[in-house]
């Protein structure tokens, strides 16, 4: 072998004189290869003032002393031009550049883009313009990134789609939007397969925006109560109120961590709701609850369902001091059971004032009101279908004017316990207003006129007589008004 495989190195033959020639031949040309850095690529001519090992990389169109070296190390040695022709894989660097160049086999080109790698497997971390740690193995800090499709000239189909993938539907898949590393907005699979959009004020709370379900792809706005931004429900719901809740969650379980504190919130809730065909019901626990309930208008076929405890109410009593305990909103529509209900100072315990419909459907028990105990006016329209009873006074249980409806029509008994006093009169009815109590039995004893009817109103007992209201005193009946 004369010269060597990769670098043509001349190799010094056996018995071969001036080996020395030999040998310097191969040290130059080491010289002019190893760790090869080259002044520049751009000149077609020969510099005129060479120095000893100075290396240029000849340009397309060479003359001179260069011509036919085209692409070749022309390095300056003892005193003439050497050649040393490229082979693939060979590494050169420009100074003047500050560029890493490769031989590919037809052209110099860029060593970083032609010898990176072409996969990265398995890898542990991956940190561009950071440190990657174990809680963000792949991390990146940048002001810009981009991602293309890889075109069908190119050998793709021109498509791009991110492909997420989580464990279980109770996990987590999402995109969160941080201010200072604190959560401020999210989308995406939030422990559960429907997809929400939610926002945090301070990273720890968090309020849905939007939700789309999963199986149906109906849209819902759960904090929204606009026209157009209601949720829409697809099955029954309950909602639970305990003394140990929050109103910070979401009300859907009967657990501490999941019930709401106060039926306002239920309430709240409920009115935002698009009910559609479906039952919606509060189930509030055990316990004394002080504030004053407005029932307000909602929107669906069922009227929602304000539910205590049936068997007891008085488990489950709102007491209200200055304020009506429970009263229905205009054009509002409810059912109502299983409460104990009272009021101190001012207010009555459960009030229609307007036109609306109010449905008392299970037990009931009516402690000492300040005001009425039962009111309907202005078109209300209340209807009693089951036995209650009855365990304080007020200025009278029954009230009826302005053209209201009042209808106790139970088929049970209705208990009085302790012989309540009525300061106006057991039923008050008037101004075109209509009360009918039939079909009822009353056990127990009432302090008071047991009515009065005025101004075209009519008292309906379906032929009870004039004592089947309780009270000690005989009621009385204005002209133009009717007792039957």
């Amino acid at each position: 072998m004369t010269d060597t495989a990769n670098l043509s190195l001349p190799c010094i033959e056996g018995s071969q004189a001036q080996k020395h020639v030999t040998h310097n031949e191969a040290l130059r040309l080491l010289d002019t290869l190893v760790q090869l850095a080259v002044l520049d690529r751009d000149l077609t001519a020969p510099p005129g003032s060479p120095v000893e090992g100075q290396r240029w990389i000849v340009k397309t169109g060479a003359t001179g002393a260069w011509a036919s070296h085209v692409d070749a190390i022309a390095a300056w040695q003892d005193g003439a031009w050497q050649f040393s022709t490229p082979r693939i894989g060979w590494l050169a660097y420009v100074i003047d550049e500050s560029a890493l160049l490769a031989w590919n086999g037809s052209a110099w080109v860029n060593a970083i883009g032609a010898l990176s790698p072409t996969a990265l497997n398995n890898m542990t971390l991956l940190g561009v313009g950071t440190t990657a740690d174990a809680t963000n193995p792949l991390s990146a800090k940048l002001n810009n990134a981009l991602f293309v499709a890889r075109t069908v000239a190119e050998g793709g189909d021109g498509h791009l789609r991110y492909k997420l993938s989580k464990e279980s539907a109770a996990q987590t898949l999402s995109f969160l939007f941080q201010d200072n590393y604190s959560g401020r907005a999210e989308f995406g699979l939030t422990g559960d397969d429907d997809f929400h959009v939610k926002v945090s004020a301070d990273g720890s709370t968090w309020h849905d925006g939007i939700k789309i379900d999963k199986t149906t792809g109906a849209v819902s706005f759960p904090n929204t109560t606009i026209a157009g931004g209601r949720e829409t429900l697809t099955a029954h719901r309950t909602y639970y109120v305990r003394t140990d809740g929050s109103d910070s969650n979401t009300g859907l379980a009967d657990t501490s961590g999941a019930a709401f504190l106060t039926i306002g919130k239920a309430l709240d809730t409920v009115a935002a709701l698009d009910t559609g065909i479906w039952q919606v019901t509060i189930q509030v626990g055990a316990g004394t609850y002080t504030a004053a309930l407005a029932l307000p208008k909602c929107i669906g076929t069922l009227p929602p369902l304000l539910k205590g405890d049936i068997t007891t109410p008085s488990n489950c009593a709102i007491s209200v001091t200055g304020g009506n305990a429970i009263s229905l909103a205009s054009f509002a529509t409810w059912r109502l059971q299983g409460f104990k209900v009272s009021t101190t100072t001012s207010g009555g315990c459960v009030v229609v004032g307007g036109p609306g419909s109010l449905l008392i459907d299970g037990n009931m028990e009516y402690g000492a009101c300040a005001g009425n105990q039962i009111t309907s006016s202005r078109a209300g329209y209340l209807s009693i279908t089951a036995a209650y009873s009855i365990t304080g006074g007020g200025l009278a249980h029954y009230a009826n004017a302005v053209n209201a409806t009042l209808l106790i029509e139970t088929g049970g008994t209705i208990t009085l316990t302790g012989t309540p006093a009525f300061s106006q009169a057991f039923a008050v009815v008037g101004s075109g207003a209509y009360l009918r109590t039939s079909g009822n039995t009353y056990s127990g004893s009432a302090t008071g006129v047991r009515y009065t009817a005025t101004g075209n109103a009519v008292i309906d007992t379906a032929g009870g007589g004039a004592s089947f209201l309780p009270g000690n005193s005989a009621g009385s009946v204005a002209t133009g008004a009717q007792y039957i």
